[in-house]
């Protein structure tokens, strides 16, 4: 593929439109140039936000472009079957299910654009390549036959959290406990405290396995927790001892959540899944390389952190998928001007196309860091594991946050319907809370980030020697360093309470005391780091369009900069000037960037026949530029005549 240009959009209508490198079709997009139609080639976009796996990208957009995805309204058990029936048309189209589960990567990628086409599908593929046949894969399987889940004729689902047990899951009560006479495991749930809560443990979909976390029992002894494959169901219905009990439906992704309980139930000695962590000899002799219970836990379900990218990456999907349904709306459906008679595009509006803006840069930033994150994924040796798991865990937080923001901006946008479900954003919008609460509920997974940041895990970086006044607010490297400086406030002030605050001998009032600066440092962490990844990706592109890539950076970083500024006048970073000239600035970039928001925007790459994005009853025929008339220029209208009633 090769690199394309980044094409300007100038303020007048006109159509735009975007030759697919895989449909091989026009696209209508409505805001463009006045002299000829600018072409926006997805391309770029592979180069630019797509680098990492191109190939992979490419195959499950246009496989997820495909009429099978489409929307359908049906009840919920009948979604949740063709949930299944659509996870299995994934399965078709891996070359190597083997190979995809052990790549970041391609994983991620997976995600990215299921979850998007189908949340429901996107969940049951996250839960059988990614926890239960990642972790097959993780552990000892040389002798273990992988082939009836690597073509799915059986369905891998994952039993871990426990209804009493979710995030302090190493107190879990399910016990497989070695029976050395019959070299079998006798795997029991001893009340309803620690029924397994809610895989997709139900008969829909076809006969299914379990990897089980439960507390291994030999001669009394409590060794830790540790996965036990066990067969859940076969075409009959469910196996002897275990028992399954469907749950009320949630508000997000359609999925066959269970409560699931096991009633001495016997597995053979291969049912544990061993490693250096823990072995288990068939004589009952244990032998680990770790001395303690806890991280033989921790490296258990080291599966749960590959998760966290998978959890970010379907957000991530989702997100861009919202803001090019919102942006596409917005750039042809019509509205009331400064003139009357005179109808513009509600883009040409700076109250509905600033807040896009703003979700646009933050995308770009949460897509390029998450990339990061990746690769660091990828090639960390077992010493930067610990490190690397807490990156992940922070972006997981960050970019399923932003995610909640950005969709419900997006939804906004496009007025009433935008509440539609063939759209994919108000769909979306509820099916991200799952991603919020999956693999480590975000708050808890960045209590224990600012934990490890401020007990060592993070040195902040130095003030700049250059005082403040000779700094440029425009300067992307200067507001990297106020990002950095507003790391530094949080980092000290959480420190200086954990060191003072509280009752001697009470660590919960110390921890209390320092916990809401913690997780503001974790906050600007996130947001430096993300800053950080956009910023550099302007190096990577032609001068035009890194152009762009430094104002969605400056645009990023002012907002950042803006919600600290007081912060930052007070600790000496900024000028009492600097401060006041902050909102002119934003307002500058802003007007920098809106007539790059469709092109920008396309380079999410996002088709318009996916579910959400297809125009029909959203987007209108692109509109004749001669009947918008100059007032199609934001600097026109300044949105003053936005509160008149629109059609919508």
């Amino acid at each position: 593929m090769t690199h394309g240009q980044l094409g300007p959009i100038h303020d007048s209508l006109a159509t735009v439109t975007l030759r697919s490198v895989i449909t091989e079709r026009e696209i209508p997009l409505g805001h463009g140039s006045t002299s000829a139609s600018a072409s926006v080639a997805p391309a770029a976009a592979d180069d630019l936000l797509f680098a990492t796996r191109g190939e992979e990208h490419l195959r499950w957009r246009e496989l997820f472009s495909t009429e099978e995805f489409g929307h359908r309204d049906l009840p919920h058990r009948e979604r949740v079957e063709l949930s299944y029936r659509r996870l299995r048309t994934v399965a078709a189209a891996i070359p190597d299910a083997r190979a995809l589960a052990l790549s970041a990567p391609a994983l991620t990628a997976l995600h990215e654009w299921a979850g998007p086409a189908d949340p429901g599908m996107a969940t049951l593929a996250s839960i059988h390549y990614n926890l239960f046949l990642g972790s097959l894969l993780d552990h000892d399987h040389e002798e273990r036959d992988l082939e009836p889940w690597l073509r799915m004729d059986r369905i891998g689902t994952f039993l871990c959290t426990e209804a009493e047990h979710g995030n302090d899951a190493v107190n879990m009560e399910t016990t497989a406990e070695y029976d050395r006479a019959s070299r079998q495991f006798v795997l029991h749930t001893p009340g309803p405290g620690a029924a397994k809560w809610m895989p997709n443990t139900s008969l829909t979909g076809g006969p299914k396995d379990a990897v089980v976390a439960a507390r291994l029992l030999v001669d009394g002894r409590d060794l830790g927790i540790f996965l036990f494959l066990t067969p859940l169901s076969d075409e009959r219905g469910h196996l002897p001892g275990v028992s399954v009990e469907r749950l009320p439906h949630t508000a997000g992704a359609p999925v066959d959540h269970c409560a699931t309980r096991f009633h001495h139930v016997r597995l053979p000695h291969s049912a544990m899944l061993q490693g250096d962590h823990g072995r288990l000899s068939p004589e009952g002799e244990f032998e680990s390389t770790l001395g303690s219970p806890r991280i033989r836990f921790l490296r258990s379900i080291g599966r749960v952190s590959m998760g966290k990218l998978c959890m970010s990456g379907y957000s991530l999907g989702a997100t861009r998928q919202a803001i090019a349904v919102a942006v596409r709306h917005g750039s042809t459906r019509l509205t009331s001007g400064m003139t009357k008679g005179r109808r513009v595009p509600l883009m040409a509006h700076r109250s509905h196309h600033e807040p896009l803006l703003d979700a646009l840069a933050t995308t770009y930033a949460a897509t390029l860091l998450h990339r990061s994150v990746v690769r660091q994924w990828e090639v960390a040796e077992e010493a930067e594991r610990e490190e690397v798991d807490r990156l992940v865990a922070v972006t997981k937080g960050w970019i399923t946050w932003a995610a909640r923001e950005t969709m419900t901006t997006c939804r906004e946008r496009c007025g009433a319907k935008g509440l539609l479900l063939t759209q994919g954003i108000a769909g979306q919008l509820a099916a991200n809370e799952g991603t919020i609460t999956a693999e480590g509920d975000n708050k808890v997974i960045w209590v224990k980030a600012a934990g490890e940041l401020l007990m060592g895990g993070f040195t902040p970086k130095p003030p700049s020697e250059t005082a403040p006044e000779q700094r440029s607010l425009r300067d992307g490297t200067h507001l990297q360093d106020l990002m950095a400086d507003v790391e530094r406030i949080w980092h000290e002030r959480a420190r200086t309470r954990l060191r003072s605050g509280g009752v001697r001998g009470n660590p919960m009032a110390r921890w209390n005391g320092a916990v809401t600066p913690a997780l503001e440092l974790v906050a600007a962490h996130a947001h430096r780091l993300a800053g950080e990844a956009l910023l550099e990706a302007a190096d990577r592109v032609t001068a035009e369009e890194a152009e762009h890539i430094r104002d969605l950076h400056r645009l990023f970083a002012l907002r950042q900069v803006a919600a600290h500024s007081g912060e930052l006048l007070a600790g000496e970073r900024l000028t009492a000037e600097q401060v006041r000239r902050l909102p002119d600035e934003v307002e500058r970039v802003v007007a920098d960037l809106e007539p790059h928001i469709l092109a920008l925007t396309e380079r999410f790459f996002v088709p318009e026949n996916l579910p959400g994005s297809d125009p029909a009853g959203l987007v209108e025929a692109a509109p004749d530029a001669s009947a918008a008339g100059p007032e199609s220029l934001t600097g026109g209208t300044g949105g003053l005549r936005e509160s008149e009633p629109d059609a919508a």
